[in-house]
């Protein structure tokens, strides 16, 4: 199952974090771009103070213990997020029960 998984997420090209359980270590941002038979090739980068690193690694399928990806992200700090209002008039959601003021 692990093994139709990586082969879906490597068609998609999405970003995945991997862990590795034989080197007890994450392998961060990574796009898996081939299965053949047990071998998994990952691409990914690294930072390392004053250079940017890319890195094509080979993995065994059974030494892949976690797969995960980024479902959604939001933004930090001082950014407004958008609500309704801020939406365009024609993607507005109308009330379908307007409240009723009493008199």
């Amino acid at each position: 199952m692990l093994h139709r998984k990586i082969y879906q997420l490597c068609c998609d090209g999405r970003e995945v974090w991997i862990f590795l359980r034989d080197q007890q270590r994450w392998i961060e941002r990574a796009r898996i771009l081939d299965i053949e038979g047990d071998l998994v090739t990952l691409r990914y980068e690294t930072e390392e103070e004053d250079e940017s690193c890319s890195w094509e690694e080979m993995v065994r399928l059974e030494s892949i213990g976690a797969v995960t990806q980024k479902l959604a992200t939001v933004p930090r700090g001082d950014v407004e997020p958008m609500v309704s209002d801020d939406c365009p008039e024609a993607e507005q959601i109308r009330n379908r029960h307007p409240e009723s003021n009493p008199e």
